[in-house]
């Protein structure tokens, strides 16, 4: 699939909103992908899950590890499609960790997958807790890089759509937002 018939996905999907949005980054927006919206159709899910997975198949990751909750389905598609095994990072006391028993091995070989970055705070965790189990980053995998590639995190990064989506600091708003209300769609 092109950039452009991906982002036709989510257009149709309505997960590509327009307005005034609040990321989890703090900064502010007129664009946000609501990519549950698109993941809620399973032949959706599936064929997303394979493109990124086909970009991230020579990595040679054995386990996909996704930042709940916005890597969810798409992590586990993802893993799914590489048959290999699936696990998750959740938060507890306000920062994400490892729970219901998942177990990294030293050396273990694991790709993280999210569906959006924008400054990469919960990827960036996410590969904390892979390195601090003693595991090796094979890369990262995500739906839409909203960073338009200017996030690195020093390892292999795949993405099935990035551009350079305006952002601004909350005390530097134009004008146009300054006057909208703002919204916060996303997890928090």
């Amino acid at each position: 699939m092109t950039q452009d018939e991906v982002l036709q996905v989510f257009r149709d999907s309505g997960a590509l909103l327009e307005g005034h949005f609040i990321l989890r980054s703090g900064l502010h927006s007129r664009q946000f992908f609501q990519c549950a919206l698109a993941l809620q159709q399973m032949p959706v899910v599936e064929k997303l899950g394979a493109e990124l997975a086909g970009k991230a198949r020579t990595l040679g990751a054995v386990t996909i590890i996704a930042p709940a909750m916005g890597g969810l389905v798409i992590g586990q598609e993802v893993a799914r499609q590489l048959g290999v095994r699936f696990i998750f990072a959740e938060k507890e006391d306000g920062r994400l960790v490892l729970r219901r028993g998942f177990k990294i091995s030293p050396g273990e070989r694991i790709l993280v997958v999210e569906d959006v970055v924008t400054k990469g705070g919960r990827v960036q965790e996410t590969l904390n807790i892979v390195r601090a189990n003693g595991g090796v980053v094979a890369g990262i995998a995500i739906l839409v890089d909203r960073s338009n590639g200017t996030v690195d995190f020093g390892v292999p990064l795949q993405s099935l759509i990035a551009l350079q989506v305006e952002t601004f600091a909350p005390d530097n708003l134009p004008s146009d937002l300054a006057i909208t209300p703002a919204i916060k769609p996303g997890s928090k």
